[in-house]
């Protein structure tokens, strides 16, 4: 199945890369990517994130599968 660019909730995202895991800790795990991540941060604060949002825009998460790769 190909992943669908769309919105996700944070944890739903999460849980794609880490599906394996609690939801809690799949985020904990997505996170730690994400700020390790050289640029993805500013990337992502560039397109509005703020770190406390609850969900990923389409944008968001194109970025986010661009660095990291298809879950």
């Amino acid at each position: 199945m190909k992943f669908r660019i769309r919105e996700y909730g944070r944890t739903e995202l999460a849980l794609c890369y880490c599906p394996d895991i609690t939801g809690d800790a799949a985020w904990r795990k997505l996170r730690k990517w994400i700020e390790r991540f050289p640029g993805l941060m500013d990337s992502l604060r560039n397109l509005g994130y703020d770190g406390s949002q609850r969900s990923f825009t389409p944008k968001q998460v194109y970025i986010i599968v661009e660095a990291l790769g298809e879950p």
